[in-house]
């Protein structure tokens, strides 16, 4: 049994499979690195994909999971029937794609990544029996971050798709977008937007809480951070009944027309 190399880069190496159009995919064990690219690849396929099954450690998955940006994508994958998640805490040490026909191997190098693979029919057969009982007796993972497909339709159809158009400029612009109250996270974000565009502090607040971004109380703190960042400020705008809501806007005026990336720059300074 000869491995043959498939690949250098997780993106190759799945690109290699999803060319061989297996009905199923399992992933076991998989590094953070690993299942962030092979979200990228997913997304980014331009063909029908197979169903993946993705195996991981509870709390590394968990951990890659707290960037928005990787778990909506990811939520995509999963309302769309293309993608699975479960946990274990008693992996075996090795990080294995199997389908039907195939085994690899992945073995990471610094920031690379190889594809041994071999279809040994014997030895296909029983790795995929092991890794299949590993995943009938693992825990299914609750993935809470809405599909960033519906983050964006509902942001341009509930509120207006200039502030959704800079929603989506500023997350391209980032790297990560993690909820650990430091630097931007979704909720950062779509209040900064929602200041470029001077909509209601209500009307984005509710958006998010009916969407799953966040509850009205964690956007409302966040404002608040904000504010003592000299990043956003508001005006109160009567209403007929009841007390008056507040406007976003941009705290710094020369802020109203930068870009998406330059926003985003901006608010990372401050907020660092």
């Amino acid at each position: 049994m000869t491995p043959n190399p498939l690949g250098t880069t997780v993106e190759g190496i799945v690109g290699a499979l999803f060319d061989a159009e297996p009905d199923q995919l399992l992933m076991v064990n998989p590094s953070a690195a690993t299942i962030e690219r092979f979200v990228d690849a997913a997304m980014a396929a331009d063909r029908p994909l197979p169903e993946t099954l993705l195996l991981a450690d509870d709390r590394l998955l968990k951990d890659v999971m707290d960037d928005f940006l990787v778990a909506s994508r990811t939520a995509d994958l999963v309302e769309g029937d293309a993608l699975a998640l479960r946990t274990s805490d008693d992996l075996s040490r090795s990080s294995l794609l199997v389908t039907d026909d195939r085994v690899v191997a992945l073995v990471e190098a610094d920031d690379r990544t190889a594809g041994l693979a071999t279809d040994d029919e014997e030895f296909v057969s029983a790795a995929r029996a092991a890794r299949e009982t590993e995943w009938d007796d693992a825990d299914e993972f609750v993935l809470r971050t809405p599909a960033i497909s519906r983050v964006r339709d509902t942001l341009a159809t509930e509120i207006d798709s200039d502030i959704e158009g800079d929603f989506t400029g500023v997350l391209n612009a980032m790297e990560t977008a993690r909820g650990d109250g430091h630097g931007l996270d979704e909720v950062t974000v779509s209040l900064l937007v929602a200041a470029k565009n001077r909509v209601l502090l209500y009307d984005i607040s509710k958006w998010g809480e009916d969407v799953g971004v966040a509850s009205k109380a964690t956007f409302s703190r966040t404002k608040t951070n904000l504010e003592d960042a000299g990043l956003i400020d508001t005006e109160k705008v009567p209403i007929e009944v009841g007390r008056p809501r507040l406007r976003l806007k941009l705290a710094d005026e020369r802020l109203r027309d930068a870009t998406p990336t330059e926003l985003a720059d901006v608010a990372q300074t401050l907020l660092a």
